[in-house]
Formats: C-alpha cells, structure tokens, sequence
C-alpha cells in the first residue's frame, strides 16, 4: 500500500538498504544461518549506511537526526531476507547505543560510539536474567561500592551479540527493590570477573549469537556508572519501545515474505491439473494473509507518524507488538500449508521463518507482557 505519510526522503533511504538486502544479504543468508554466523564486514555496510545511527549526534558518529518511518524501514526489510537471525546479529547494538548516547559521559561517547555506530565493533544490553525476562523491575544482578569502584555480581541470559560484542550495558540493583533501585554500568568484554558462555542448539536466529553473561566479583571503575545512581530503569523502558517498533516492522517484513513466496510456489506448482492459485482454498489464503500484512502496515505507519511527532505512543507500540507477532504467525503457518510438504525442507525461507516466530512473540516483551503493558497505558489498569 501506500504510505500517507512517507517524503521523498524517507522512500530513498528505504530504497537504497533494500538495495543492500537484496545484493549483500540475501543471496548468502542460507549460507550465513547453516554456518552460524555473518561476516563482520557486513557489520561495516550497514554502519556505512546509516543503520546505526539513529537518533545520535554526528560528532559520535550518528546521523544526527531520528526518524521511526527510518528506522521501521531497516527492519521490514531485514526481515524480509528470509533469515532474521542477519538482522539480530547486525542489530543487537541498536539497543545497548541509546542508554550511552543519552547518559554516557562526554569521554565516554567520544571514545566508544564511534567505533560502535560504525560497525568496527559491537555492543548489547544485558537486562534479561535467568530468574527473569520481561520482570526487569526484579532483576537480581548486584553492584555494591567498594571505595573507588562497584563490584558487580550476577548473570543475564539470551544476550544477543553477547559472544561477538565488546561494550556491554549491564543492568544492575544498586538500591531496593523495585524500579527505584536499578542503575546501568558501561562493562568491556575483557574486564577481570567477567565472563561469556554461547547459547547453541537454538531453535531459528542461527547466525545471530546469544551468550549467558556471567559477573563474579566483576570490579568496574567508578564512571562505569552511566547516568544517575538507581535511575536507570526509565532509560532501560524508554529503549525498549524502540526494540518493539523494530520487532514489529521486522514481522511485517517476514509476513510479506510468507505472502510473496506463497504467491510465487502457488503460479508455479501444479495439482489436479491447474495451478494451485487457481484452487479456491489457496487463493483464499492468500487473500487472508494479504489483508493482515495490509491492516499491520497502515498500524505502523501511524504508530511511526505518531512517534515523529511525539510523545511515543506506548500503549500503541505496546499493541502493535503482540498483534504483529500474531499476523506473522497465522502467515508463516498458512505459507507452510501453501507449501505442504516442500516448506518442511530446510534453505527454504518459509521454513525459517515458521521456526522463527516464536522469537519475535517473546523477544522484547512476550505477547502475555505486552497485552498487559498497554491496557495499564489505556488508563484500564491501574
């Protein structure tokens, strides 16, 4: 459909990393996922062309400008490459720059953002912990003062990047309990105390690597701080509803892929003697997976609009998030049906993506925790 609201501006830049989808990504992104990795150089790309620097100024690096019909545009078309793990492993940064660029000290921007938004190195957010995901008000992990430095102590798990990056943002209880008591340190890969194990045999996202963080008496120097002491839980929430707009643009891509894919086996394969887009059940659902992909695009739009012009519309993101996730399931499932028994093989993209669902509906705020997230923002919930 088209965009109401899309300038000129926008529709190039969504041109041009669609460009480099389809000649940098997409013909290597079976490969990319059987071995279980991308190259770094790709890393360098897409920091070439801006997919980093979002919302963070030119002297470190960034654009200096932020733009969400931009940044939806990076995902949707990440996902549409037929292996999402590509977009995790390139865009796990995305999420750890924000918490920095906004807190960070001076000397600390300076030095770190440019090699990060660049793409010569990577980062990540460590908030998710073993005893808990979306329940980050309880988060366990500790750090206590020590004279001139904070001893850090505890575990995060399913830490995208976590194997591969070199600057983490670590979440930790430095008060009471509850939201009041959180702060956020800056903690480099090769500090004493600090240590990684990879997550494997996982069940999509090969090529993207997650990693249980573990801090043993992890001692950080005291700017290691970043922002005010037991403040860090707004700046934590605030990112989040950047991961969710990115996680549901992501699923419009991977649902047009099921649409497009269905579309094309169903001209080319043949039963009972006709093509099987002429069967009514299949031309059906098509049209079903075409009026989702439809309604969820014209719903990001103006969540996007609506974030440009601000404030962020948090009970919509909220929304949209779980209903993404759930178009993009019925999609990957009725592709699989289109598909019948060919789907089942793998190097196929709608394989993938039927195995891949189920990260994107609990990644960045399960459905459960989204439904109740926005009905407290309707004001229904107290």
């Amino acid at each position: 459909m088209k965009n109401p609201f899309e300038t000129e501006e926008q529709r190039a830049f969504r041109d041009s990393f669609a460009k480099f989808v389809d000649t940098e990504i997409r013909p290597f992104a079976d490969e990319w996922d059987e071995a279980g990795a991308i190259p770094w150089e790709l890393h360098r790309k897409a920091g070439a062309l801006g997919m980093f620097g979002f919302g963070i100024d030119e002297a470190y690096g960034g654009l200096g400008f932020d733009d969400c019909f931009m940044r939806a545009a990076v995902a949707e078309e990440l996902g549409r490459c037929g292996a999402t793990g590509v977009g995790a492993a390139l865009g796990a940064r995305n999420i750890s720059t924000g918490p920095i660029a906004l807190l960070g000290s001076e000397e600390l921007k300076r030095r770190v953002l440019p090699q990060i938004l660049s793409g010569e190195v990577g980062s990540s957010l460590g908030i998710t912990e073993p005893s808990g995901g979306s329940d980050v008000a309880n988060l366990q992990t500790t750090a206590r003062q020590d004279g001139n430095e904070w001893v850090l102590n505890g575990n995060k798990t399913f830490i995208t990047g976590g194997m591969t990056s070199r600057y983490f943002i670590i979440g930790a209880r430095t008060g009471g309990p509850g939201i009041a008591g959180i702060s956020l340190f800056f903690v480099e890969a090769d500090t004493p105390g600090f240590t990684r194990t990879p997550l494997e045999r996982k069940m999509g996202w090969w090529c993207s690597d997650q990693a249980t963080l573990f801090f043993d008496d992890c001692r950080l120097p005291a700017d290691s701080l970043i922002g005010p002491e037991n403040k860090g839980f707004i700046a934590i929430m605030n990112n989040f509803n950047y991961e969710r707009l990115a996680l549901i643009a992501q699923s419009l891509g991977m649902a047009r892929t099921c649409l497009s894919e269905s579309i094309a086996y169903a001209n080319e394969r043949k039963t009972f003697g006709k093509r099987l887009v002429e069967h009514q059940v299949i031309a059906h659902k098509i049209a079903d997976m075409s009026a989702r992909i439809d309604s969820l695009e014209a719903y990001l739009n103006q969540i996007c609009w609506m974030a440009n012009e601000g404030p962020t519309p948090v009970a919509e993101i909220s929304k949209a998030k779980f209903l993404s996730t759930k178009i993009l399931e019925y999609c990957a499932s009725e592709a699989m049906q289109v598909f019948g028994g060919a789907g089942y093989l793998r190097g196929n993209p709608v394989e993938r993506i039927y195995r891949e669902v189920k990260v994107m509906a609990i990644g960045g705020g399960s459905e459960e925790i989204m439904k109740d997230l926005a009905v407290r923002q309707m004001g229904v919930v107290h």
